[in-house]
C-alpha cells in the first residue's frame, strides 16, 4: 500500500483537530484523519454551544478571554454570519447554595464579568423559575450563544484553502514511529509525519495507547440534553441561559422550545453516547423542581462525551517521552468557546514558536495545560 507523506497528522477533525489544522495549513502540509464520514459527529456537534467567560477552572476562563474577540468579530471570510449572538447567563441559588453563589462571583477572573442581582429582577429574566425557589442570582451579561457549525465549518475551510486535507472515514488502525516519523495506518490508507497531534477528544488516550505512548488519563463523561415545549403563556425567546450554581441543571431557549441538561457526568467508554432514560428523567426531574415547567413531551434527547484530564485542565503539548507526539485534549465541555485561542496555542507550540503575546496577556500559560503537569 503507498503512503502519503505530510509535515503534520492531525488525528480528529472535531473543532479541535480542525482548528489546529487551519492554524497550521498555512506553513505546513497538514492532513487532518477523521474515523467518521464526516467531521464534528461526536462532541463538537452535540455542544450546547454557549460562550461564557466565566465558564470552567482558571486556565480554561483565561483560554475563553483569549477567544473571545475572534468569537465577536471572526476574521473577514471566515463565517458567513456572525458567530455569536446575545444570550446572557443566569446563575440562580436556593437559600442553601448562596454561600458558594458568593463564592463564585468573587473569584478575581469572574467579578468583571457577571453582576449580582436582586431575586425581583432575577424573576424578570426568567420569569419560568418556581415563585419560592431562587434566593440569590448573578447576570453574566457578555454570555452568548454560539454558532457551532460557522465555527467549526469556517476553521474547516480555511484549511482548505491553505492545502491543508480532511480524510474521513480513515478510523485509526496503527499509529508507530519509524526513524523521525509517526506512521499511521488507517481504514483509508497509510500517512506518515515527523508530528502528530492526538485531537481525538474522547478517544485521545486510546490514540495514544496506539503510539505506545502513556495515557494522559483523558476520561469521557456523558453528558445528556433534551429538548422540551415552553410552558404556556411564558414567553422564553429572551431568557439567559438558567444554570444552578452547584450546577445540577441548566436550561436555555432553542428555536422556539427549551434545551434542558441535569449537566450529568457519567464516566463512559468512548463511543457513540446515547442518552440514558435515567438521565432523562433526572433532568425533567431537576428542572421541574425549579421551575413551573410541567414536561409532557420530550421531543429529542441527546447525549456527547466531554472528556476531562483530573484536574479537568486541557491537555495541549508535546509528550516529553514521545518525539513528536502532540497532545490537544482534555477540552472538557469548552472546546468551542475555547478553540480560536487554544488552536493558536497549539499551532504555536508544534511550530516551535513562542506562545503569542496576546493570549499571555489574557493569561494563557502554556505550562499549566501541559502534558504530565
Amino acid at each position: 500500500m503507498s503512503m502519503e507523506s505530510f509535515d503534520v497528522l492531525v488525528i480528529g477533525a472535531g473543532i479541535a483537530g480542525a482548528s489546529v489544522a487551519a492554524q497550521l495549513a498555512p506553513r505546513a502540509r497538514v492532513a487532518v484523519l477523521e474515523r467518521e464520514a464526516q467531521p464534528g459527529y461526536h462532541a463538537t456537534g452535540r455542544s450546547a454551544a454557549l460562550f461564557s467567560a466565566c465558564y470552567g477552572n482558571e486556565p480554561v476562563r483565561a483560554l475563553s478571554r483569549a477567544s473571545r474577540e475572534f468569537l465577536f468579530a471572526p476574521p473577514a471570510g471566515f463565517c458567513d454570519a456572525p458567530l455569536t449572538r446575545p444570550r446572557g447567563s443566569l446563575y440562580v441559588a436556593r437559600d442553601d447554595q448562596l454561600d458558594a453563589l458568593a463564592a463564585f462571583v468573587a473569584l478575581p477572573d469572574v467579578a468583571g464579568h457577571v453582576q449580582r442581582i436582586d431575586v425581583a429582577e432575577a424573576y424578570r429574566r426568567a420569569p419560568l423559575m418556581r415563585p419560592g425557589y431562587v434566593a440569590g442570582a448573578a447576570f453574566e451579561p457578555g454570555a452568548v450563544d454560539i454558532d457551532v457549525h460557522g465555527l467549526h465549518h469556517g476553521f474547516l475551510r480555511r484549511l482548505r484553502e491553505a492545502g491543508g486535507r480532511v480524510v474521513a472515514n480513515a478510523g485509526l488502525t496503527a499509529l508507530d514511529r519509524a526513524g523521525d516519523r509517526w506512521i499511521a495506518e488507517t481504514t483509508a490508507g497509510r500517512y506518515a509525519a515527523p508530528i502528530v497531534v492526538d485531537a481525538a477528544g474522547a478517544w485521545a488516550d486510546a490514540v495514544a495507547a496506539l503510539a505506545g505512548v502513556a495515557a494522559a488519563g483523558v476520561a469521557p463523561l456523558r453528558r445528556t440534553a433534551l429538548i422540551v415545549d415552553e410552558p404556556p403563556g411564558i414567553d422564553c425567546r429572551a431568557v439567559p441561559m438558567t444554570i444552578d450554581i452547584d450546577e445540577a441543571f441548566y436550561f436555555k431557549p432553542d428555536a422556539g422550545k427549551l434545551l434542558l441538561s441535569p449537566a450529568d457526568e457519567t464516566p463512559s467508554e468512548p463511543c457513540d453516547a446515547m442518552p440514558d432514560d435515567m438521565d432523562v428523567a433526572l433532568a425533567v426531574d431537576r428542572v421541574e423542581r425549579a421551575t413551573v415547567l410541567d414536561v409532557r413531551r420530550v421531543h429529542h434527547a441527546w447525549a456527547g462525551l466531554r472528556s476531562f484530564a483530573p484536574d479537568r485542565s486541557p491537555v495541549v503539548g508535546f509528550d516529553p517521552d514521545a518525539p513528536g507526539f502532540f497532545w490537544l485534549a482534555g477540552q472538557g465541555g469548552y472546546g468551542m468557546q475555547t478553540a480560536p485561542a487554544l488552536s493558536r496555542l497549539a499551532a504555536a507550540l508544534v511550530l516551535g514558536d513562542a506562545v503569542p503575546a496576546d493570549l499571555a496577556a489574557h493569561g494563557v500559560d502554556a505550562k499549566a495545560i501541559a502534558p504530565r503537569r
